[in-house]
């Protein structure tokens, strides 16, 4: 799990926003991310349903491809991981 956290604020920074500094949210969505990657082989955002249609859900992975749009206009991304 840190390894990931870790992951996420380098990418996170390099993007220019950040982790969500609420640390139990960031863990439970890791968990989340964690228990999807030993189900379906992929870190599909946890607050998203997996459709089972591979071009689809290729935009659930995370970062999904809405973080950026959403972070630009909602201040974070829809599951709260990634904030401005």
């Amino acid at each position: 799990m840190e390894h990931f956290i870790k992951k996420c604020e380098e990418y996170a920074k390099g993007k220019g926003f950040k982790l969500n500094p609420n640390r139990k949210i960031v863990e439970g969505i890791t968990k989340g991310l964690l228990e999807r990657e030993k189900k379906f082989g992929k870190k599909y955002c946890p607050c998203r349903r997996v459709t089972g249609d591979k071009e689809e859900d290729k935009k659930l992975i995370c970062p999904c491809f809405f973080h950026e749009k959403e972070i630009k206009e909602e201040g974070r991304c829809y599951c709260g991981l990634f904030v401005r």
